[in-house]
């Protein structure tokens, strides 16, 4: 069998016994199977059956490099040898593996190790509260508990933020009847979604990302209005008595496009919040545990907010969400919360996690190497002109997918709080989105043997999340893999090209 320029089978090519281990009828039914809706099973057609670090490999026999990491779960990338000892450890010693959220050893120590890593400013008046499984839970959590404490009701969230921000503000004790932006004073123009299924508008202040800014500005203009736009609605709602309950933010939008903050407008949110009393909550699903080269991505700007959301690396593979809050925000009520709180597998994975990342300092390597891992992605899109940005932070990166030859966004198509932004000199107005692109490059990725995720709005963003203990050999292999992808899929949009341009518009061919 001939052997892959990137190491193990060639591709297309299958290991003869691990295909015989798959009944020839398995992918036949999980066709049948597979849902509609849009899932990972569809944009990956593989059958993972083993897996170590960085690789995975498949049922077929093939080999892949995870630049995905369960979505950013996998710190340490697959099966890392200190978390499979703690949760043997547990399993060995009889302990019970579900108690909710009694006080246990195994609990005890993961609180230890967790407080040892905080914001110091946090860490010293912090409670810890366990709320379930997901992120959506603990942000259910947190935004519950912000609400009793406050006594108010309405949360901001920003533009293109995980959507668990706006369900979780609905489920915490939006009315169903209530709209989000009255609630919290938001008299202003805001950036709105469609109303979900209980009614409740889905209301969101403008978040500053460069590349596609939502005031065609870009860079500190861009988010120097973006904070006055925020600050002003803010303003409004204490003339009114109607302050929200809170804010909620991520430091950087991983699912909305891999969207980094700018270090100044957290400031200077933790500023504006601070002034008037309302409780900050920051994200740290995706962020936290050395992912952005800082062990929680808030330490980048120096902000230390009221309220922490963790999940993901943080239960070393497994599935574990847990809230860090002020002391004086604890009302005593129980919040949002599931049985599967106290999961003592996911504790022990948990506890392993954040102490190697810290003890390796982990954080560290992320920073240095993702810095070079931009720097070569910044020179793949001087190359390419469908790839209109490159962003990220740490070992998380973006790379957006634009029309090479399209026209740049009209600002009629923008969005209201786009229109609403005074008239600038020179309006940035970036190239309309690709995803078609971007699935392109997944696609031939994965025929490289390489994992690759799709974020963004319109799942435009190719984004990369491999583990933190990714060596340089193995990010330079990645990025061979993930160049001459995008080289394949920018030549056949070439090759394309003419037949597009013959067209007249509103004709189709035949």
């Amino acid at each position: 069998m001939a052997e892959s320029a990137y190491g193990g089978l060639a591709a297309g090519e299958q290991d003869p016994a691990a295909a015989r281990a798959v009944p020839e009828t398995a992918p036949r039914c999980r066709s049948a199977r597979e849902p509609a809706a849009r899932t990972y099973a569809r944009a990956l057609p593989i059958v993972p059956v083993r897996a170590r670090g960085l690789t995975i490999e498949g049922a077929d026999g093939r080999r892949y490099l995870d630049c995905a990491s369960g979505a950013g779960t996998l710190a340490l990338g697959h099966n890392h040898p200190v978390v499979l000892e703690a949760i043997r450890k547990v399993l060995d010693s009889g302990a019970p593996l579900q108690v909710m959220d009694l006080a246990t050893p195994v609990r005890d120590a993961f609180v230890a190790e967790l407080l040892r890593t905080l914001p110091h400013g946090l860490a010293d008046r912090a409670r810890v509260r366990f709320c379930g499984p997901a992120g959506t839970d603990a942000i259910e959590t947190a935004v519950g508990l912000v609400r009793a404490a406050t006594g108010r009701t309405g949360t901001i969230t920003f533009a293109d933020a995980a959507d668990a921000h706006a369900d979780a503000a609905a489920r915490a004790g939006v009315d169903s009847h209530d709209d989000v932006d009255a609630d919290a004073g938001l008299t202003r123009p805001v950036v709105t979604g469609p109303d979900d299924s209980r009614g409740t508008r889905r209301a969101r202040r403008p978040y500053p990302p460069d590349y596609r800014c939502p005031f065609g500005l870009g860079d500190q203009r861009g988010a120097e209005l973006a904070a006055w736009w925020t600050e002003s609605a803010l303003d409004d709602a204490a003339s009114d008595a109607r302050l929200p309950a809170g804010m909620l933010l991520e430091p950087v939008q991983s699912g909305g496009g891999v969207a980094p903050a700018p270090d100044a407008w957290m400031r200077r949110m933790r500023q504006i919040t601070a002034e008037r009393s309302v409780p900050l909550i920051v994200d740290e699903s995706d962020t936290g545990v050395g992912r952005t080269g800082a062990f929680w991505a808030v330490e980048h700007s120096g902000v230390t907010p009221d309220v922490m959301v963790l999940s993901k690396a943080i239960g070393g593979s497994l599935p574990l969400a847990v809230v860090v809050h002020r002391a004086d925000l604890d009302t005593g009520e129980s919040g949002a919360h599931t049985a599967f709180r106290g999961n003592q597998l996911a504790l022990a994975a948990g506890t392993a996690t954040l102490a190697h990342v810290r003890e390796n300092r982990l954080a560290e390597h992320a920073a240095a190497l993702g810095s070079r891992i931009l720097t070569r992605l910044r020179e793949l899109a001087r190359e390419f002109p469908c790839i209109g940005d490159v962003r990220g932070r740490g070992l998380m990166a973006g790379i957006e997918l634009v029309v090479p030859d399209g026209d740049p966004q009209p600002l009629d198509e923008r969005t209201p709080a786009d229109r609403a932004a005074p008239p600038a000199r020179s309006l940035h107005r970036p190239r309309p989105a690709a995803p078609e692109l971007a699935a392109a490059v997944q696609r031939e990725c994965l025929r490289r043997g390489l994992i690759v995720g799709l974020a963004g709005r319109r799942m435009h963003v190719v984004r990369l999340l491999p583990p933190l203990t990714i060596s340089e050999e193995q990010a330079a292999a990645v990025l061979d893999r993930l160049a001459d992808a995008v080289q394949t899929v920018a030549r056949d949009h070439a090759e394309q090209a003419p037949s597009r341009h013959r067209r007249r518009p509103g004709r189709h061919p035949r």
